[in-house]
């Protein structure tokens, strides 16, 4: 058997940029060791798997594996795969959905003046929900730094992540992740990994911030841009603010020679706070994985 892949950089507007995916196609034949197996040989953050997709009702099936684990939702396998998938199934409308194990999730697409589709926007599945409060000093051991920044919480829209603000981008940049200190004070039944953010500035009503995270017991040291991890922290920062809506543009991956741009809006709806993420996609590879 022989099924295509392909891959992408999410979350930019060139190549060798942002946060590379990989997407296998017509993957509905393998099972769960066997994805997981493949996303180990990928070796990058997170690979999707397209159990099914159907061009006429703009729907697909898929599941997503770091090179350690399921995830039940993630942000940049949702939009990088949304705007592979509307690629080859010629996509002539400007949504896609994709189900899996977090829900339904929506694909808003973007085209350039070709009508290719070059960008995604996502609405995460779940509303932002706070978890508990952590231990501030453990929290500041896993990142290798002496202190952060007031509280860290835990902080879900499909998928659980720690988040903690540090004073400033120096600090962020000196962050190294410890992973004996994640498994005394983050192992992997409690968060995805360790969102830090710091905050650049406000122009027009948008804040601008840096972020790194670090998911060393998931098996990804460092993730260039992470799309749960940044609309978990716009739920938290709306729920801190008590406004109606924010905006925020999030820088990732500068530390690691990637440079990734996240656009994250939050806004309540019906009582719950909403996310969505968007950004660039730049198609790289394509081959046949031998099964």
């Amino acid at each position: 058997m022989r099924l295509i892949f392909e891959t992408c950089d999410v979350f930019t507007d060139r190549r060798f940029g942002g946060n590379p995916l990989a997407v296998v196609r017509d993957a509905a034949p393998l099972d769960t060791a066997a994805m997981q197996a493949i996303a180990r040989e990928f070796n990058l953050s997170e690979t999707v798997f397209v159990e099914a997709a159907d061009e006429a009702t703009a729907t697909a099936r898929i599941r997503i594996f770091t090179p350690a684990m399921e995830l039940p939702f993630a942000g940049h396998p949702n939009v990088g795969a949304a705007v592979l998938i509307a690629r080859y199934l010629g996509i002539q409308g400007d949504r896609l959905d994709l189900d899996q194990p977090a829900g339904r999730v929506a694909a808003v697409l973007t085209r350039d003046e070709t009508n290719h589709v070059i960008a995604a926007s996502i609405t995460a599945p779940k509303p932002f929900a706070l978890g508990p409060t952590l231990d501030a000093a453990g929290i500041a051991a896993c990142a290798g730094l002496p202190a952060i920044v007031g509280e860290a919480v835990i902080g879900s829209c499909g998928a659980p992540f720690a988040l903690a603000e540090v004073a400033d981008e120096a600090t962020l940049a000196a962050a190294t992740p410890d992973t004996a200190a994640f498994r005394r004070h983050l192992p992997a039944s409690q968060a995805v990994g360790l969102h830090l953010f710091c905050r650049q500035r406000t122009e027009d009503g948008i804040e601008r911030l840096r972020t790194r995270m670090f998911a060393p017991l998931g098996g990804v040291p460092e993730d260039p841009a992470t799309g749960a991890a940044n609309v978990a922290l716009g739920g938290l920062l709306l729920h801190r603010a008590g406004t109606e809506r924010i905006a925020l543009v999030v820088e990732q991956g500068i530390e690691m020679g990637r440079p990734s741009l996240l656009a994250v809006e939050a806004w309540r709806e019906e009582g719950a706070v909403r996310v969505s993420v968007g950004g660039g996609v730049v198609p790289v590879t394509r081959g046949w994985l031998y099964l």
